[in-house]
């Protein structure tokens, strides 16, 4: 595949985003909910208030997730899926099950001397 068909392919856009650490945990809690800023940030261990800032732009900007600010004093934002983003749930979740079905035979792919000589002689 040419370099350029490949980078402009819209499976490679949505891997690159999803590829991201915070990317699917924050669409899996915004499919629960929305969320105030600060809301989000304590429910996610470890995310830094500019990382989850840039998640939630990317986010923003390929049409998963939409920012509404309320006009409180002072303004809060509230963040949830857009329709596409709620689209995206169920692909993900079958993603996930995939995941955990093949959990020992992903394992034994990264360790395959491992799983040989966990395995017996054959």
């Amino acid at each position: 595949m040419p370099a350029d068909e490949y980078d402009r392919c819209p499976v490679t856009e949505v891997m690159r985003l999803m590829s991201d650490k915070w990317t699917v945990i924050v669409l899996v809690l915004l499919g629960r909910q929305p969320y105030r800023f600060n809301e989000l940030h304590r429910a996610i261990d470890g995310i830094s208030q500019r990382m989850l800032t840039r998640t939630l732009r990317g986010l923003e900007s390929a049409g998963l997730v939409l920012r509404e600010v309320h006009p409180t004093v002072p303004p809060s934002v509230e963040y949830r899926l857009t329709p596409l983003g709620q689209s995206l749930l169920g692909p993900l979740s079958g993603l996930a099950d995939w995941a955990v079905t093949n959990e020992a035979a992903l394992a034994a792919g990264r360790h395959p001397v491992a799983a040989a000589t966990s395995s017996g002689p054959h």
